[in-house]
């Protein structure tokens, strides 16, 4: 929270210094914000300010290090995996360059990968909670009105009636396939479904994909002293996310060339 703080005073200085300042984000338009009182507050207070920042903060920092964390884990325990999501970074984008937004669409595989991952752990195991509007009988259930219902993501992606060997990490699952988890396929769900997905999830998608080739394409990378990769702990640890209750030691040994 004093990081947060800190940075809003740090921010709050420099507008009363440069009135017009380039580059406006978000921030400045929390900072900025005047309403009606009809459709939300007149304003936004300093103490909701610090709120909404470190909510974003949270969700966008947390679920991308996981998943990027879980990925790279996934990798060193499959070598061949590994080995073709680098065959596929050099031919598309080559060893003198790095890589831009524009290659994503080119990477089959490195989304193959990704895809697989948020799969097999699911950052966020339970979707945002629903209401139910009225009583309804799903499956045999008997559902009351007002009844709170959470979807668990994360056996969705594990059930065993819709993917076959679900426990395993198979990238090659996806190629070809047309299922992506931008809330149309029910068997594939991270960031949620319908009017309550993630509100992130664009910006989320670019810098999960933007990251994770960069990091591979950049670096070649050995895991930690005296750890080989069949001995990864792979348990989990559920808080706010399902993150490895052991976290991942590697080190990056050769970087691309300028």
């Amino acid at each position: 929270m004093k990081v947060v703080e800190g940075f809003v005073r740090q921010r709050t200085g420099e507008r009363k210094l440069i009135k017009n300042r380039e580059g406006r984000d978000f921030l400045d338009a929390l900072l900025e914000y005047k309403g009606d009182g009809e459709d939300g507050p007149d304003e936004i207070s300093a103490h909701r300010r610090l709120i909404i920042i470190l909510e974003m903060f949270i969700a966008g920092t947390e679920t991308t290090s996981g998943t990027i964390e879980w990925i790279l884990a996934e990798l060193f325990r499959h070598p061949e995996s590994r080995r073709k999501v680098k065959e596929e970074l050099n031919r598309v984008v080559g060893p003198k360059r790095k890589i831009e937004e524009s290659d994503i669409d080119e990477l089959p595989y490195l989304q193959a990968v990704i895809k697989e991952s948020m799969r097999l752990h699911t950052v966020l195991p339970l979707l945002l909670r629903r209401n139910t509007l009225q009583g309804t009988n799903f499956m045999g259930y008997d559902i009351p009105k007002d009844t709170q219902v959470f979807i668990n993501a994360w056996a969705i992606g594990r059930d065993p009636d819709t993917w076959e060997d679900p426990l395993s990490f198979k990238p090659e699952r996806f190629l070809g396939s047309d299922i992506d988890y931008r809330g149309q396929h029910f068997e594939l769900l991270p960031f949620g479904s319908g009017r309550r997905i993630c509100v992130g999830f664009p910006l989320a998608h670019r810098m999960l994909h933007l990251a994770l080739a960069s990091l591979l394409h950049s670096f070649d990378w050995e895991l930690g002293s005296n750890s080989a990769p069949e001995t990864i702990d792979m348990k989990e640890r559920v808080a706010f996310t399902v993150r490895k209750l052991t976290p991942l030691k590697a080190i990056p040994k050769k970087i691309i060339a300028e």
